[in-house]
């Protein structure tokens, strides 16, 4: 298996034993698998401070950071996976995932986790085709 890691300043670091992402060729595509991103900035490392719609933004910036050091962009997206603190936070985090991708969104999954790293309130990954 041909096998990339992924890795960009232009992303939190990993803040633990794993890859911001990691590309696989299939046959004469690469899928990009990310790990799951919370609203760290990148150049601090610390959270962002807000609502869970203001994470929501930094999540995703982070996301489009990593998929372009992978060569993706959002519209290569075909899965997304939401974990959310608070299920009552769902709405908010529509709202602004769905500025990110406005036409032929992804498959998604949304749960509900009873605690997210650094005491996050959403974390997102995504898979992508390129």
């Amino acid at each position: 298996m041909d096998k990339t890691i992924v890795r960009t300043s232009e992303a939190p670091a990993a803040i633990g034993p794993y890859s911001q992402a990691v590309t696989v060729q299939v046959g004469d595509k690469r899928m990009v698998f990310t790990s799951g991103q919370i609203a760290l900035d990148p150049k601090t490392g610390a959270m962002i401070e807000g609502e869970v719609d203001a994470q929501t933004r930094q999540v995703l910036a982070n996301l489009k950071a990593v998929l372009a050091e992978a060569g993706a962009t959002f519209q290569q997206v075909v899965k997304t996976t939401i974990f959310l603190a608070n299920m009552d936070d769902f709405a908010k985090v529509n709202v602004v995932y769905g500025e990110h991708f406005p036409s032929e969104p992804p498959a998604r999954s949304t749960v509900q986790a009873a605690r997210l790293p650094r005491d996050a309130k959403v974390e997102i990954e995504v898979v992508a085709v390129i």
